[in-house]
């Protein structure tokens, strides 16, 4: 006998060991005839105030620097772990002097702020909100905390978009909710506001709005340049199916949201002609440009070789577009299509390995994308705590080195351990990922009874374009006692 269950949404305590373990904590996993939606707390909100709760947490986890260590003492901010660029930036890229990002020159070095359109007007709105009377500590202060709050409302965002992608997986979305690297990186940087961005737009792709999508995904590129990865991913996944249409308005829109952030202030005009603004090219100039940095596989290699890997821009160039055309053939070989956030995680991650540069909270950029990729605990947990491991040891290396011939801290080798692990953390859930798309049976999200939840127009769409075999059920599959056999979304009794 066959039957589809769709709208029965899924209880992870009764499908994930380490969810069932850890619901013991508020009474254990929830039962057969739990009613949903019957109380004003139901899932999402649920999700939404457990974020808030994180990322409070993650606040408070900054004080030793908010009341000293970002002004005082040369290594406090690293001893704590509590570092962050927000108050740093204040200052250092013009705010408190009233100075208009791309427009205005900044005193040293660095003589145009250097991050995308959006994010600059993020940072602008929030010095506009910082009153500039006191001293520069008490407004540097100020600053980070109306940041922190409007980093929350991302942060919260990005929870709900989660646990709303997959109709049936609301719970997902206490994987972001409760990541602790997620916590502890948040407020490190501004990346929440492109994360935010980017998970509205895989939302309203997975409700079959790809017009919508793509301005989602274009204003998340006008905030980072990351998101405009995920064009590649329904490139080949429209391709496999034949959506052709829905991938023109996906491109479309991203354009033209893109261009509308982009074009007052990337184009100057005079006597001339029109040029592009070399304040606003900045970011661009200063990604090319910049050495290889912490947390990166060419810093491991330059440090252990003693070679500084000049070339560093042209290895990470080859190996993005070699890791990209094995996503694509990955995609068009599987015997099933692959899900939208799949891919999404893999090239993104993909990115973050090959970069110059593998920073904290680049740990942020991924979160969202592992929860949908793969909703399993325990795979999820490994991945973190190889993070939160990466995120203490950055910090200490750098106290190690920044206190003089005191040397308090992590040695280089002991930093280098630190960066070889979370580059194998984030590697181990790349492979898995790719296992379960090569055996969609061990597929969390498929055993369920789903096909491509966050697929949008792609769910359980045939296919028009396969290189490999299409999908049949194994002769020796392992399957679970109480799961569902799945073959293309119907559950088999």
């Amino acid at each position: 006998m066959t039957s589809v269950r769709q709208d029965e949404p899924v209880r992870p305590t009764n499908r994930d060991e380490v969810a069932a373990a850890g619901s013991e904590l508020i009474g254990g996993p929830i039962g057969r005839r739990a009613l949903f939606g019957t109380s004003w707390l139901t899932p999402v909100r649920f999700v939404a105030l457990v974020a808030i709760g994180m990322f409070a947490l993650g606040m408070v986890q900054k004080l030793p620097c908010y009341n000293g260590g970002w002004f005082f003492g040369t290594t406090t901010q690293y001893t704590h772990a509590c570092y962050s660029d927000i108050p740093h930036l204040y200052a250092g890229r013009g705010f408190a002097d009233g100075l208009a990002p791309y427009f205005d020159k900044l005193p040293g070095d660095m003589e145009y702020l250097e991050y995308p359109v959006l994010t600059g007007a993020f940072m602008q709105l929030a010095s506009w909100m910082t009153p500039h009377g006191g001293s520069i500590q008490q407004q540097e202060q100020i600053y980070w905390l109306v940041n922190a709050g409007m980093l929350m409302i991302c942060a919260v965002v990005i929870a709900v978009c989660v646990a709303r992608t997959h109709r049936r997986r609301p719970w997902d979305g206490l994987l972001v909710a409760l990541a602790p690297a997620f916590a502890l990186t948040a407020t490190i940087n501004w990346d929440l506001l492109a994360i935010a961005l980017t998970a509205l737009g895989m939302l309203k792709w997975s409700r079959s709005r790809p017009l919508a999508a793509g301005i989602m995904i274009g204003l998340a590129t006008a905030a980072k340049l990351y998101p405009v990865l995920l064009l590649g991913p329904l490139l080949v996944l429209c391709w496999r199916a034949g959506a052709w249409r829905a991938y023109g308005r996906v491109v479309a829109g991203t354009a033209a949201s893109w261009l509308l952030v982009n074009l007052p202030v990337m184009i100057t005009h005079d006597v001339t002609g029109f040029h592009i603004r070399e304040g606003w090219a900045k970011f661009y100039t200063f990604s090319q440009e910049r050495p290889i940095d912490f947390g990166s596989i060419w810093l491991l290699i330059s440090q252990r070789t003693g070679n500084p890997l000049e070339n560093a821009n042209t290895y990470a160039t080859l190996l993005m577009i070699l890791g990209c055309g094995a996503i694509g053939l990955l995609t068009l070989y599987a015997p099933r299509r692959p899900r939208f956030a799949q891919l999404a995680f893999l090239v993104v991650a993909l990115f973050i390995l090959t970069n110059k540069v593998y920073s904290p909270q680049y740990v942020l950029w991924l979160t969202p994308l592992a929860a949908l990729a793969r909703p399993r605990w325990r795979d999820f947990l490994i991945w973190q705590a190889c993070e939160v491991m990466y995120f203490l040891g950055i910090w200490m290396y750098l106290a190690y080195t920044s206190n003089g011939d005191k040397h308090q801290g992590l040695p280089t080798e002991g930093y280098q351990l630190a960066i070889a692990l979370h580059l194998l953390g984030t590697l181990y859930l790349c492979a898995v990922v790719v296992r379960d798309i090569l055996m969609p049976e061990r597929d969390v999200v498929r055993r369920d009874g789903d096909d491509d939840p966050s697929g949008g127009v792609l769910d359980r769409a045939p296919d028009v374009f396969v290189l490999g075999r299409t999908y049949h059920e194994p002769r020796h599959a392992l399957h679970f006692e109480g799961q569902p056999r799945v073959r293309w979304g119907v559950v088999q009794d």
